[in-house]
C-alpha cells in the first residue's frame, strides 16, 4: 500500500512560509533603513560638527569660564561661543574703528605672498557662499560632457562675462558640474547657450538626484501637479 505524499507537501508549504516571511522582513527592514538612514546620518554629521567646534574652541575658554569647572558638562559649549565670537566681530566690524582695524589686517595679509593668495581666495568663497544677493544657482540644465551624446546634469551660474567672454565670439554661460556623490566639487564650464538643455526641475531636485546617483528621480512638472512623488524609475 502506498504511503501518503503529505509530509512533503507540509514541507513544501512551510518552506513557502518561511521564504514569505523572510521577503517580508526584508521589504521591512529596506522600508525602515530608507527612513532611519537619513536621520541618522543627518544626526551624526551634527553631532560630529559640535565635537570638532567644541574641540578647538574650549580650550581656548578661560577655565573659570567653563561649565565643566562647576560640574556641568554642556555638550555645544564651544559651539555657543563660535557664534557670539562671530556675532561680535561683525559688530565691531560695522564700526568706523572695526574697519579701520580689518583694512590694517588685509593691508597686513597683502604683503605675505601665499598667504595673501590663501586668504583672498578663502574670502571669495565665503562672500559668493554667504552673500545675500543674487549669487544662487538660477537653474538645472544638461550638458553634453564628457563628449558628445553623454549628458551631465549641470547648474547655469550666470552668462559669462569678462575676458572668456570677451575672447568667445558666441553667447556663452558659466555652467558648474558638480561630482557625484559630493556635489561641492566639481568643473568650472562655459558653455555656448545653444548646446545648453534646460530642465523644469528645480536644483535642489536636481542636487538630489546627483546625490543619489540617479537612484532618486524628482518628479515631473505633470507628476507634482497631480501630487504624485517618484522615487526611483
Amino acid at each position: 500500500m502506498a504511503q501518503s505524499p503529505r509530509p512533503k507537501r507540509k514541507r513544501t508549504v512551510r518552506k513557502r512560509t518561511t521564504l514569505g516571511l523572510l521577503a517580508r522582513l526584508r521589504g521591512n527592514f529596506l522600508t525602515g533603513l530608507v527612513i532611519v538612514a537619513p536621520v541618522g546620518l543627518t544626526i551624526w554629521l551634527i553631532w560630529s560638527v559640535i565635537e570638532i567646534i567644541d574641540a578647538q574652541v574650549v580650550p581656548l575658554v578661560p577655565q573659570i569660564y567653563r561649565p565643566e569647572t562647576y560640574g556641568y558638562n554642556v555638550p555645544g559649549f564651544g559651539v555657543i561661543i563660535f557664534l557670539l565670537f562671530t556675532a561680535l566681530v561683525g559688530y565691531l566690524a560695522r564700526g568706523i574703528f572695526g574697519r579701520q582695524i580689518l583694512n590694517w589686517g588685509e593691508a597686513l595679509v597683502e604683503r605675505m605672498p601665499i598667504v595673501r593668495s590663501i586668504y583672498n581666495g578663502l574670502k571669495q568663497i565665503a562672500e559668493t557662499i554667504l552673500s545675500q544677493s543674487n549669487n544662487s544657482f538660477k537653474s538645472a540644465c544638461l550638458v553634453e560632457y564628457p563628449r558628445r551624446d553623454i549628458w551631465a546634469v549641470a547648474f547655469i551660474s550666470t552668462d559669462t562675462k569678462g575676458e572668456v567672454a570677451q575672447k568667445v565670439n558666441e553667447e556663452m554661460v558659466s555652467v558648474f558640474l558638480p561630482t557625484t556623490p559630493n556635489p561641492t566639487s566639481g568643473f568650472l564650464l562655459f558653455v555656448p547657450r545653444r548646446d545648453i538643455i534646460l530642465l523644469d526641475m528645480e536644483v535642489e531636485d536636481a542636487a538630489k538626484l546627483i546625490i543619489s546617483a540617479g537612484l532618486v528621480t524628482p518628479p515631473t512638472p505633470a507628476e507634482r501637479a497631480a501630487g504624485i512623488r517618484v522615487v526611483g524609475k
